[in-house]
């Protein structure tokens, strides 16, 4: 069952067991295995979410992002050359004005992702909003503040974390993880109107045949699909 937004006032301790560090131990093991073979190349890359923040669960994903990708044919070199077989390639697009981004998938759990097209401020500070870490952070056995699907900000400590809603705080949150207010208000309403309308799926979901690039098929869908033409144009850092 999806995680459902909380309004809960106050905040609340949560102490994790011995099976929680471990599994953390063990998914951050599996992400440092693809992190240490961009960081080789000088790809810098991160990891996100509950990963970063250290309330992971059996069912957590391990998605390796590169914010600065080179061509896609250098990604899947890497990883092939470092014996990290592909299983599938997919681009996705949430909306369609949203970033559009190549999905190469490891296996079960593993995934490394990039952007097709230069990302939104706002689009690169979702990362951050729910909690990010860089490579020396990872060696470090750092973990960050961020947000969860629940949007409940999750606070690390020593024992485990401390949680408490955003909801009524976007402003004091924006400034505890350092990313802009509007971030913060455009997933509240986001995942606010999810839990009260549903999953509406995504706008765009293409997998790519063995012989197909990330570029070319992209290019091929941008002939056909006004949308994602649009996108392509106005994607931009500022």
């Amino acid at each position: 069952m999806a995680k459902k937004p909380q309004l809960r006032a106050e905040q609340v301790e949560v102490i994790y067991n011995a099976k929680q560090w471990l599994l953390l131990r063990k998914f951050r093991s599996l992400a440092a295995e693809i992190i240490e073979v961009f960081e080789a190349k000088g790809i810098k890359t991160i990891i996100y979410g509950s990963i970063a923040r250290g309330d992971i669960s059996p069912k957590s994903d391990i998605d390796v992002f590169i914010s600065d990708p080179p061509a896609s044919f250098l990604i899947e070199n890497i990883l092939e050359n470092r014996g990290l077989a592909i299983q599938k390639r997919t681009i996705i697009q949430a909306t369609p004005s949203y970033a559009i981004k190549g999905y190469i998938e490891i296996d079960e759990l593993r995934s490394v992702s990039f952007p097709l097209a230069k990302m939104r401020h706002t689009e690169r500070e979702f990362y951050r909003f729910g909690g990010e870490l860089s490579y020396a952070q990872v060696k470090h056995e750092d973990r960050v503040l961020g947000i969860d699907k629940r949007l409940m900000l999750i606070v690390p400590t020593p024992r485990g974390h401390v949680e408490g809603s955003v909801i009524g705080q976007e402003e004091v949150v924006a400034k505890l993880l350092n990313v802009s207010v509007n971030i913060v208000l455009d997933r509240v309403r986001a995942l606010t109107r999810r839990d009260k309308v549903g999953r509406t799926g995504v706008f765009l979901k293409y997998e790519l045949a063995p012989e197909e690039s990330f570029e070319s098929s992209l290019n091929e869908l941008a002939t056909t699909n006004p949308a994602i033409r649009r996108r392509l144009r106005t994607g931009t850092y500022a």
